[in-house]
């Protein structure tokens, strides 16, 4: 669903040729198709968890996608003004009709899964089948409720941004983002180390790569290990640019992490917090200004 929906055409040519059954295909629906997460005219019809859009939207996907069924389709992000029994019927429906085997959601609030779990309940729905949330050694809150709260409703996690954007590659430490590299060179605040956040996040970056170097890896395979480490973690999701950034992380699923490099990440980041609170990467709705006063 990302560039206008060019990704989806991009994927579906990739899997021309008969290769469609070899892989599990998910895809999203929520944003609008123009603009995604920074469309400033939001149309009612064109966005959010409703019946119509959602099943529109599943069209729509596999139409550019190419093929009749797509394994797993996820609400990108909760929506306040539909009720959850109309988007899980809509999902269920397209279940029923074969146009998706299961349905998940993505950075939803642990109260929410927990509400779409009783209302599944008490429709006979079928319930969420997973969920995707931010996830990395600098972004930790979700292991207070929400990583917990998907085990106990036996919720795969299928988490994004576990080298934080770029943050725990190894491609940022202090001298390259002087030179305004990669990523800091086309999102430059994020990586100025004149930012005391900044900083405190490049100090860290240092520490972490000194314990990668102790257990024969890159700061992007400790990384990615770290996160698979976790037991309520299913599956993590990258996103490699050019061929490098893959091979910096290959491997990282068949590297053991000791009880001692585990104690020493969480002595530089404790567990269930975030390194610094630019880095939340969300915000759980109930804590925005319009839903406390």
């Amino acid at each position: 669903m990302y560039s206008g929906g060019e990704s989806e055409v991009i994927t579906g040519k990739a899997l021309a040729g008969g290769r469609r059954d070899n892989v599990i295909l998910a895809t999203k629906c929520h944003f609008p198709i123009e603009g995604g997460p920074f469309a400033v005219d939001r149309e009612p019809n064109t966005w959010g968890n409703s019946r119509r859009h959602i099943m529109k939207s599943c069209d729509d996907s596999l139409r550019r996608l190419n093929t009749d069924y797509i394994d797993l389709y996820q609400l990108h992000r909760p929506d306040p003004n539909v009720p959850i029994e109309e988007s899980l019927s809509a999902l269920n429906d397209l279940v029923h009709q074969g146009k998706i085997r299961a349905f998940g959601t993505s950075t939803f609030p642990a109260e929410h899964l927990m509400e779409a779990a009783w209302v599944a309940s008490d429709y006979r729905y079928i319930p969420f089948s997973t969920e995707q949330p931010p996830y990395s050694i600098f972004v930790r809150w979700i292991e207070r409720d929400l990583l917990p709260t998907c085990q106990k409703l036996n919720m795969g996690t299928l988490v994004w941004s576990p080298l934080n954007g770029g943050w725990l590659s190894g491609v940022y430490r202090a001298q390259a983002a002087q030179r305004n590299e990669g990523r800091a060179q086309r999102a430059p605040a994020r990586f100025d180390i004149s930012d005391p956040a900044n900083l405190q996040k490049m100090n860290l970056v240092e520490d972490l790569v000194l314990i990668a170097d102790e257990v024969g890896a890159t700061l992007a395979q400790l990384s990615l290990a770290w996160v698979l480490h976790h037991p309520g973690v299913t599956s993590a999701i990258i996103g490699p640019r050019i061929m490098e950034h893959l091979t910096t992380v290959l491997g990282a699923d068949e590297l053991v992490l000791s009880p001692d490099v585990l104690d020493r990440i969480d002595a530089l980041v404790a567990p269930g917090t975030t390194v610094t609170p630019d880095e939340a990467r969300w915000e759980t709705p109930a804590l925005r200004a319009e839903n406390r006063r």
